[in-house]
């Protein structure tokens, strides 16, 4: 497989009469050969566009896509070894599954008997092997997912590129599907771009992943670096669900005063002077009952049980944002009763107001 490069790539769209609009602006990228590196934002951030333009669907307004190597800018789609599985299948009805998956060989003239082994082995992998004369009227939706999967597969592709490739699936064929794509891409060692907007999905797939924001890269890291230490606020709120609880505060000597009656531990090497700051912790960093050092006494406004965990809703003295924490599975809380809160101050997270950045 091959490495993929981009660098400042960048998408303009120009209607006359209307104003330009800057889908993606100056992406850069660095895909190692075998890596499966997740796209991941809300509608309209641009992911969708980049993938587009990887693939040669799109015109490249500005910067280089290099695959191996070679630059891909001007190449039509035929000429480049991409493979796309899209959101939603785009599979011939008239084709059986297996003349679905082997399309796109007979398209660029490979023989009748490479093209039915090599259908053979990609079936046999994604577990199509007992469908291959179905048409796709009779399949469900994990099935046309894997056929539109294959068929990206059964070219052999240099980059595989996979555009919202679960989002039609209900949860439970979510969660296997899910899997058994992780499975396939690391056995067969595809250079990969999954495009998503669910976080669980990039968080859980992606060797790395790529947040993305009004058409800029907010940051790029592994997983646990994205969750757990946010560059700034857009991608602090992004990610993670519960979403992060966000307060108003100002930080001082004591740490950050929340209210008059609430102040909260921080680390920071930011100067304390009485500066207004965001302050951003998530619900399972937020502990309640017993615990040892509390910091205030909330009282209990909604609390959701969720069999896994729990989910208090707390209303904090002086404070006018409400804050969630997660709760350890069993526990019963009533609305109206109080408990004690601590915040883990390495666990909570200062961000600058205005501009949103983080402060460490």
């Amino acid at each position: 497989m091959s490495d993929l490069v981009l660098r400042d790539v960048r998408k303009t769209y120009r209607t006359k009469g209307r104003p330009e609009v800057e889908a993606v602006r100056g992406f850069d990228l660095e895909v190692n050969s075998g890596e499966l590196v997740g796209l991941l934002g809300p509608s309209g951030c641009g992911k969708s566009t980049t993938l587009r333009m990887i693939a040669g669907l799109e015109d490249v307004t500005g910067g280089d896509i290099a695959v191996g190597g070679r630059s891909m800018v001007g190449l039509p789609p035929q000429k480049r070894s991409i493979g796309v599985a899209f959101e939603n299948y785009a599979l011939y009805p008239p084709l059986t599954v297996a003349e679905n998956i082997a399309f796109g060989m007979r398209a660029r003239g490979h023989r009748k008997a490479e093209r039915a082994a090599r259908v053979a082995d990609v079936a046999g992998r994604i577990g199509l092997s007992d469908i291959l004369d179905a048409h796709p009227a009779g399949l469900s939706s994990g099935q046309k997912q894997r056929v539109a999967l294959a068929r990206a597969v059964a070219r052999e592709p240099e980059v595989l590129l996979l555009d919202e490739p679960l989002s039609h699936l209900d949860a439970a064929q979510r969660d296997v599907t899910r899997r058994e794509l992780r499975h396939l891409q690391q056995e067969l060692g595809y250079t990969t771009i999954l495009v998503t907007h669910d976080q669980e999905e990039a968080l859980s797939l992606a060797d790395r992943v790529v947040v993305m924001n009004d058409g800029v890269v907010q940051q790029v890291g592994t997983p646990d670096v994205i969750y757990d230490d946010p560059v700034n606020l857009f991608v602090a709120q992004f990610v993670g669900e519960p979403a992060m609880n966000i307060l108003d505060g100002r930080l001082d000597d004591d740490g950050v005063r929340l209210s008059p009656d609430l102040t909260i531990p921080v680390r920071t090497r930011e100067p304390r002077h009485d500066r207004a700051v965001t302050v951003g912790v998530r619900p399972e960093d937020v502990t309640l009952t017993g615990a040892a050092e509390a910091h205030a006494t909330g009282t209990v406004v909604v609390y959701e049980d969720l069999q896994e965990y729990g989910l208090a809703t707390i209303e904090l003295p002086g404070v006018d944002t409400r804050v969630v924490a997660q709760t350890a599975p069993g526990l019963t809380l009533n609305p109206g009763e109080t408990q004690p809160i601590a915040f883990y101050s390495d666990r909570t997270y200062l961000f600058e107001t205005h501009t949103g950045e983080r402060l460490r």
